[in-house]
């Protein structure tokens, strides 16, 4: 099976040269996957893998040992890649020899030298160590390079204990500047040292003479008594003396050498010890470390320490290293305390939330801190939600308290809405919006607005980030490898699926939460008295607008599409198509509301102008207000993706109906009223007229107000012209935007206008045809005139010359204001007047041949000049007139009737010009 790795490579050494033990740090490629995979380590051809540390694939650190080979490569072997290769090799430099009398950094084995001619290590009695200056003389180090020395003195050494001791090169590396006197000076020391070293033997020798003899006496005395006693006492005795003999050497040599023993003794345990606390040290600085990590924020740093010292120590029975460790434990607990604390710490970013469960699980913390932290989240969300509730309640009565009477004289303006609301689209109830004024209160939002703004950006800035932490925690996407491979993970996924109903009321309530505070704050109606206390609170002075309450939905829909676009489940986001399906049903139900009272003040905006067809600008203001109201309820009544048709409720297509219907009714009432109030009411200083208008000059414009006449008039050609075009062209609008029952609403406002028409048109009649009525019995018998005794007829009498110039009156009257009220106006005053003509003449007794003629003549002339605006009626009324009377026999009576019927005409023709007009204009049309 071949090797998945490549050989190891060595491509840089630091530092490249120095003496045995020097530590170095090895850097390459391929150097292992770990400490167990090393499996040697050379340089210059000496082992170092006792000393060898591994810390990474690309780094090893080791000390040199005593290499044979002053200059050689670093050859790293492991189980994974083999025997490996170098780019770079090391120097090993010769130490110096140090005395046992000379300061050193390092211990130095007193008792083990280096001998450098034996090749070998010995032991030698302190007293024969040799000095490390046999000049005695100040050592001065020359400049010369240790090459040009060696190549100048092959094969020799400086160092006087080798066999090829070289004194010039001695002298030329450590005296090249030393004066003459000076080296005179060293020859005297080197004669004194000899001196020294033979009077050393001496003295030597001198210091165990006693020693010397007593042992020459013991032998004496032994050889004596062998002699005199036998051999068994001599024995006996010779052993006693030998006894005192090794007494007194022991006790002399521990009094020699207890000193030195003990420093020694004293230096091996001191150096035992730093041994030991070198090679634990990572145990011993843990704690101290632990501290410094979690200040400077470095928990990655803690919790692999703490893996590796309880891999390391967390079995051990050795005492020392159970209280570093308790120690450790001690550490990490606090650090467990302190992360959970940072984790359950609001408010904090997702990032950081993650990181610190991941830490937690690292350090195997009790319990489920995942979960811990989605608890403490949703908390802090619903607290959120109500401190941002109770921050704009307080707001909104705060303000309350400040208003002044003069901020309260325009309360019943409503803004239009902020933002991207235009100011096209805006309700402007005619000259009563100034521009200066609409911008004032553009951006002047109600509190409820602007708190539901505010709300609904809080959840959707915070949701997101509590469903994603979920989402991690099914996952598993929390933890780390470690865990992942300590089957935490799996664990954790486990935990996920039983708490999942858990999370789903979490969402829920959160979901709950944020409707109830929108309904407590727009629609306080839709709340039980305890959900009210604990979501309302809202000072309701009046309602929104539908302006406000469109702008409300567009917020809430938003929210609702930044919600869906997380995948959480559509039943749990289901509370807020209702609410918003709520917020679109009351938008409408208020919009017609307040558009039903801005038509009732369109009677204040009538300004009497009339147009060529009659009509004034109010059917045209009806119409448009309520395009308008239709418009801004156009995003409203359009379903976005999820939502249900706002008319799906058999309620709210009554209530909508209903409205609909008030709102026609509402117009209708304000004709009636405009129609039917006193002349003093009217206020016609504005009075106008068209100039197109073919009777400009006419009498209705010579005084400076309208009659009661010319108002009912007027209102007859505006409901005439709301019948034929208005309320159709509004059911239309209606049908569009998708509004139900449209044709109950056009026939019940079809019935009361219809009703109102003629209420009106009697009332007109009545004004103008009763006193022409009312004049005709009269004139007929002026002059105490009789049927029965009266001349031959000359003409037609003044009584119905009189009432035809108060017909014609009320022709110009109607032409005037609307030629085509003219044929329905004319229509019913000769009605009245034909039968009160019948009328009169059935109830005479008796007609005289003149009378009956002159009876006829009037009612001809009367009947042939209205011809074209009788009716069945009239017709009938004429006829029966005319039965009334006797019939005319003669010839002559025929023609005298033709004659002057025609005389009549002839003479009235200037006067009977406008019934022909309108009669030719009737052909017309």
């Amino acid at each position: 099976m071949s090797r998945a790795r490549q050989p190891p490579l060595v491509t840089g050494i630091s530092p490249n040269e120095g003496i045995a033990w020097t530590k170095v740090t090895i850097r390459g490629e391929n150097l292992g996957t770990g400490p167990t995979d090393l499996l040697g380590l050379t340089i210059c051809g000496h082992n170092c893998l006792l000393t060898a540390e591994w810390m990474s694939a690309s780094k090893i650190v080791c000390r040199v040992g005593q290499a044979k080979n002053d200059k050689g490569d670093i050859i790293v072997t492991t189980k994974s890649g083999g025997k490996g290769t170098s780019t770079v090799s090391f120097k090993l430099l010769k130490p110096e020899k140090i005395g046992i009398l000379d300061q050193s950094a390092v211990w130095v084995d007193e008792m083990n030298y280096y001998d450098m001619r034996t090749d070998r290590n010995k032991g030698i009695p302190p007293l024969s160590l040799r000095p490390a200056n046999p000049l005695g003389i100040e050592i001065d180090k020359g400049r010369f390079p240790q090459k040009d020395l060696e190549l100048l003195f092959p094969g020799m050494s400086a160092d006087f204990t080798s066999e090829n001791f070289s004194a010039a090169w001695y002298l030329i590396e450590n005296h090249s500047t030393t004066s003459f006197d000076q080296l005179k000076t060293a020859v005297v020391n080197l004669k004194k040292q000899a001196n020294k070293k033979n009077e050393g033997s001496l003295a030597y020798v001198k210091g165990g003479l006693s020693t010397f003899f007593e042992a020459q006496d013991a032998l004496s005395a032994i050889h004596q008594k062998l002699e005199a006693d036998g051999t068994e006492k001599v024995e006996g005795s010779m052993t006693q003396k030998l006894e005192n003999v090794l007494n007194r050497a022991s006790n002399t040599a521990d009094t020699l050498f207890q000193e030195v023993l003990g420093r020694k003794d004293k230096a091996d345990s001191t150096r035992n010890a730093l041994n030991v606390l070198q090679r634990f040290k990572f145990l011993f600085n843990l704690p101290l470390n632990i501290e410094r990590n979690i200040q400077k924020g470095d928990y990655d740093v803690v919790i692999n320490d703490y893996e590796k010292a309880k891999s390391l120590f967390g079995k051990t029975e050795v005492q020392v290293f159970k209280k570093y460790y308790a120690e450790v434990e001690t550490r990490i607990e606090a650090l467990r305390e302190l992360l959970l604390d940072k984790l359950l710490e609001t408010p904090s970013t997702l990032h950081d939330q993650k990181r610190y469960i991941r830490y937690l699980s690292d350090l195997h913390a009790p319990g489920d801190p995942a979960w811990q932290c989605i608890g403490a989240q949703h908390q802090w969300i619903l607290q959120l939600m109500h401190n941002c509730k109770e921050s704009y309640v307080k707001e909104q009565k705060g303000n309350a308290l400040l208003h002044s009477p003069m901020l309260d004289l325009d309360s019943d303006v409503r803004p239009s809405p902020i933002g991207h609301l235009s100011q096209t689209a805006s309700l402007k109830r005619g000259s009563s919006f100034q521009s200066g004024r609409d911008d004032a209160w553009r951006y002047k939002a109600p509190q409820q607005v602007v708190f539901v703004e505010k709300l609904t950006k809080l959840v959707v800035s915070q949701l997101p980030n509590f469903w994603k932490l979920w989402v991690s925690y099914v996952n598993g996407s929390l933890f780390s490898e470690t865990a992942e491979k300590s089957g935490q993970m799996e664990r954790s996924k486990k935990n996920a699926r039983q708490r999942q109903n858990d999370f789903k009321k979490m969402i829920q309530e959160v979901m709950h939460s944020l409707v109830k505070l929108i309904r407590g704050a727009l629609l306080p109606f839709s709340l039980r008295e305890g959900e009210l206390r604990q979501y309302g609170g809202w000072e309701m002075k009046s309602e929104l607008s539908g302006q406000w309450l469109t702008h409300v939905i567009q917020t809430v829909r938003l929210s609702s599409e930044s919600l869906t676009a997380l995948e959480i489940p559509n039943d749990m986001l289901q509370i807020i198509q209702d609410l918003i399906l709520d917020l679109r049903v009351r938008c409408i139900i208020v919009t017609l509301q307040h558009t039903a009272e801005d038509i009732k003040r369109l009677a204040e905006k009538e300004d009497w102008v009339v147009d060529n067809e009659g009509l004034t600008s109010l059917p045209s203001q009806f119409e448009q207000c309520i395009i308008r109201s239709l418009q801004s309820l156009k995003t409203v009544l359009d379903c976005k993706p999820g939502e249900a048709s706002v008319f799906q409720q058999q309620k709210t297509q009554e209530d909508v109906c209903q409205l609909s219907i008030g709102i026609m009714q509402g117009f209708i009432d304000c004709l009636e009223q405009l129609s039917t109030k006193p002349d003093g009411d009217i206020d016609t200083s504005h009075l106008s007229v068209d100039v197109s208008s073919p009777d400009l000059f006419g009498s209705i414009h010579e005084e400076s107000s309208l009659s009661s006449e010319q108002r009912l008039l007027i209102a007859l050609s505006n409901c005439r012209y709301l019948e034929r075009h208005t309320f159709l062209n509004i059911a239309e609008h209606f049908e569009k935007h998708g509004f139900q029952g449209v044709d109950k609403i056009t026939q019940v406002s079809m019935e009361s206008l219809k009703e109102l028409d003629q209420r009106l048109f009697e009332m007109y009649i009545e004004f103008k045809a009763d006193p022409i009525v009312g004049s005709l019995e009269p004139g007929i018998y002026a002059g105490y005139f009789d049927w029965k005794d009266c001349l031959i007829p000359t003409g037609v009498r003044n009584y119905l010359k009189e009432a035809l110039v108060n017909i014609i009156a009320v022709h110009a009257e109607v032409f005037t204001i609307s030629k085509d009220l003219v044929p329905r106006v004319m229509s019913r005053v000769v009605e009245a007047v034909s039968e009160e003509l019948s009328r009169l003449m059935q109830c005479v007794s008796s007609f005289s041949k003149n009378g009956a003629l002159q009876a006829k003549l009037e009612i001809c002339a009367l009947r042939d000049t209205v011809a074209i605006y009788l009716t069945p009626e009239s017709k009938s009324s004429f006829k029966q007139a005319l039965e009334a009377l006797p019939q005319l026999s003669s010839g002559t009576d025929r023609k005298l009737l033709e004659e002057l019927l025609n005389k009549f005409k002839s003479s009235m023709h200037l006067q009977l010009t406008c019934f022909q007009t309108s009669s030719s204009a009737m052909m017309k049309t």
